[in-house]
């Protein structure tokens, strides 16, 4: 049986050719992402914990995926669908996306996203403050175009005045990676 994977854009199956003239599905389309990182399995759950911690610098665990559509507020509110929504073993908040074919808007929609991570958070009663807000992960992989004017296959970005050169700190975090860039 061979694999093929949907190519949205053309509306027609493309397959990939691997090894002894097997076939495999092409990771950069959404069913595909999805179906590999939010399985309930240790294996799905290892490969999405690994592919967070390289791209944050750190050892994370994913200890659960969570609604990718997360409820609306008020029936005027945009509605908003993570690919791959987690929490780690602390409690850090995580996207991360597969955009096949990033629009020009791309980086206000992941400032967007990281935003409603962050502020969704449960800080509410006395014995809450400010500071019980964990740090939050906005990942997006661009999968098929250069999206950034360097060489840089991956960015984070965060807080900071580059008129004084000073962090403000903050507990979010964009991660960008540009798959075109890598190869």
């Amino acid at each position: 049986m061979q694999t093929k994977n949907l190519n949205p854009a053309q509306n027609e199956w493309e397959t990939f050719p691997f090894g002894d003239g097997a076939r495999i599905l092409d990771i950069r389309y959404d069913p595909v992402f999805k179906g590999v990182f939010t399985k309930d399995t240790a294996k799905s759950r290892g490969a999405l914990s690994d592919l967070i911690s390289s791209l944050i610098g750190r050892i994370v665990t994913v200890e659960a995926v969570i609604a990718n559509e997360p409820p609306v507020d008020d029936t005027r509110q945009r509605p908003l669908r993570f690919d791959v929504a987690c929490k780690t073993g602390k409690g850090e908040p995580i996207n991360v996306e597969m955009s096949f074919n990033p629009k020009a808007h791309e980086p206000v929609r992941l400032e967007y996203h990281a935003a409603k991570l962050f502020v969704g958070q449960d800080i509410h009663g006395e014995d809450k403050t400010y500071n019980d807000l964990k740090e939050t992960y906005q990942i997006a992989i661009l999968a098929k175009m250069k999206f950034f004017p360097d060489e840089n296959f991956a960015h984070t970005f965060l807080y900071y005045d580059p008129d004084n050169r000073v962090s403000l700190g903050g507990r979010t975090r964009i991660i960008t990676v540009e798959l075109i860039k890598t190869g």
